[in-house]
C-alpha cells in the first residue's frame, strides 16, 4: 500500500474511532474528576485502545498500535489537564499518523 492510501485509512478511522465509536458518556468520564460511572482510567484506556486496534489492523503492526494506544491516552489526558484545544488535539493525533505512515514507508 502507498504511504497516501495508508494515511488516508489511518485518518478515516481515527475520526470513526474519536466521534463515532465515542460515546459522550466516554469523552466526559475519561477525565479524573469526571468520572461518574467507572474510574476514569478504565474510559481512557477504552477509548485509546480502540484506536490502538483501529491502527494494528490498518497497518498490520501491533507494535504501532500499542504505541498510538498510548500515545493517544497520554494526548487526551494531557488536553483534560491542559485544557487545550480540539484543534490542537486532532492535530496531534494527525501527527502520529504521520510518523506511523513514516515508519512503515522507511521500513
Amino acid at each position: 500500500m502507498n504511504a497516501l492510501n495508508l494515511l488516508i485509512l489511518l485518518v478515516g478511522a481515527h475520526f470513526v474511532c474519536d466521534f463515532v465509536l465515542q460515546s459522550d458518556r466516554m469523552a466526559q468520564e475519561k477525565l479524573p474528576g469526571a468520572d461518574a460511572t467507572l474510574n476514569w482510567r478504565w474510559w481512557l484506556v477504552a477509548h485509546a485502545a480502540t484506536h490502538g486496534l483501529a491502527v494494528a489492523l490498518i497497518t498490520e503492526v501491533p507494535l504501532l498500535g500499542l504505541a498510538e494506544t498510548l500515545l493517544h491516552a497520554i494526548i487526551d489526558w494531557l488536553k483534560g489537564r491542559l485544557r487545550f484545544s480540539l484543534g490542537l488535539d486532532q492535530a496531534l493525533h494527525l501527527l502520529c499518523k504521520l510518523i506511523w505512515v513514516g515508519l512503515i514507508v522507511r521500513f
